[in-house]
C-alpha cells in the first residue's frame, strides 16, 4: 500500500453564507492523504498500475474553483468524493483549512475520511 500526500493546495473559491462571504473569493488550503495499491507499479516500475496524482490535482483545482459553497463541511466532502471515483483508492483523508474565518485564530479546517470496502470490488 502507498501513501500518497498532496500538501497545501492554496486555492480561491466562493465559500460562506455570509453576506460579505457570498460574492468574495476566499483562501482555501487542502490537504489530501490518498491510499492506493501501487505493488504493480512499483515492482515494474511502470506507469501502469501507477495513480496519476496530477490528473486528481487538476480535477480538484477544477472542482473548487468553479463551485460556490455554503458550507466548509459540503466543500471538504465534495473533494473526497471526487478522489474516491477512483475504484483504485483504498481511503483517503481530505482536510481543508479556510484561513482567517475566526477572528482570533489563523484558520477553521474540517477534515473528512473515506475508506472503501474492498471485497465489494474484488
Amino acid at each position: 500500500m502507498a501513501i500518497i500526500r498532496i500538501k497545501n493546495l492554496l486555492l480561491r473559491t466562493y465559500i460562506g453564507f455570509n453576506d460579505e462571504e457570498i460574492n468574495k473569493l476566499q483562501d482555501v488550503v487542502i490537504n489530501m492523504t490518498i491510499e492506493v495499491d501501487l505493488t504493480s507499479a512499483i515492482q515494474h516500475d511502470a506507469v501502469d498500475g501507477s495513480y496519476n496524482y496530477k490528473i486528481i490535482t487538476k480535477n480538484v483545482i477544477a472542482l473548487v474553483q468553479e463551485q460556490k459553497f455554503m458550507m466548509l463541511e459540503k466543500l471538504t466532502q465534495s473533494i473526497l468524493d471526487e478522489i474516491m471515483k477512483n475504484k483504485n483508492v483504498r481511503s483517503a483523508k481530505v482536510e481543508v483549512d479556510k484561513p482567517h474565518a475566526l477572528r482570533f485564530a489563523e484558520s477553521v479546517s474540517v477534515e473528512l475520511s473515506a475508506t472503501r470496502d474492498m471485497q465489494q470490488h474484488s
